[in-house]
């Protein structure tokens, strides 16, 4: 396992763990290794081997638990960062005008939640960004981002008004390179609802993503939430098992179904 200084010892193991998963060293549908077997390999205690399991039962490469051993499973591939992450290409592409108010950029301590997803420990420094989104200057989504300091610290440095975040943050060599996304419904609350136009308890499309480095390391955890009345999202599965999502605007031209 290749080490690094800058990253905690349960982010290391969680990487080289879902290596392991994803190479098929731990075959899928077979038990892992247990707790004292990785403590004695990579000589260190059960928290950060036990923090690292953790992280990848919640990403769904490891399933079952309560008295049984944890059993590796592939999740569905990752979608290529920009067929989903970017607002503002998606805009682009459909030929409409993105645009974006900033409403917060702060550094704070990490959320539990944010903590957890992004494999840091609960308090660490992180910075949030809040932006509400608009397709030719009619709002469609609030965004709400958690990066990892090292990350989101170039934030400040830049404007958010001026465009696309991830493309920025590319540009400054950021190593953002794939994500996964979780899709539900949620009620708007009192924030989305002012921010929006709406009331609160509205429906809204919440999309939430966590994007990595190309090694697999946490480095943004979102909220996004979009009106329903004015996008939508497909998916595609092929019989190949390839997932495909893509992200559309709800008009006359492109009905939801």
């Amino acid at each position: 396992m290749k080490t690094s200084k800058s990253a905690p010892l349960h982010e290391q193991l969680g990487a080289e763990f879902l290596r392991r998963i994803e190479s098929g060293e731990w075959p899928e549908g077979e038990p892992v290794p247990s707790e004292s077997q990785l403590c004695e390999e990579f000589g260190t205690s059960r928290g950060p081997v036990r923090q690292a399991l953790s992280i990848l039962r919640s990403d769904g490469h490891l399933v079952g638990g309560r008295g049984k051993p944890p059993v590796a499973r592939k999740a569905a591939p990752s979608q290529p960062f920009a067929s989903l992450m970017s607002f503002t290409q998606w805009a682009r592409s459909i030929g409409r005008e993105p645009g974006q108010l900033t409403v917060e950029v702060a550094r704070r301590r990490a959320s539990p939640e944010a903590a957890a997803r992004l494999g840091l420990d609960e308090g660490e420094p992180v910075v949030d960004l809040v932006r509400l989104r608009h397709l030719d200057g009619v709002p469609v989504m609030v965004e709400r981002s958690t990066f990892v300091l090292h990350v989101g610290r170039h934030l400040f440095d830049m404007d958010p008004d001026a465009g696309s975040i991830y493309e920025a943050l590319c540009g400054r060599d950021v190593d953002l390179h794939h994500a996964r996304h979780t899709i539900d419904a949620i009620a708007a609350d009192t924030q989305d609802a002012s921010l929006l136009g709406i009331e609160p308890g509205e429906p809204l499309l919440r999309v939430r993503r966590l994007a990595f480095s190309r090694d697999g390391v946490p480095l943004e955890y979102a909220d996004d939430r979009y009106l329903p009345a004015l996008a939508n999202f497909t998916i595609e599965n092929t019989a190949e098992g390839r997932t495909v999502v893509g992200r559309y605007r709800t008009d006359e031209e492109n009905p939801s179904d």
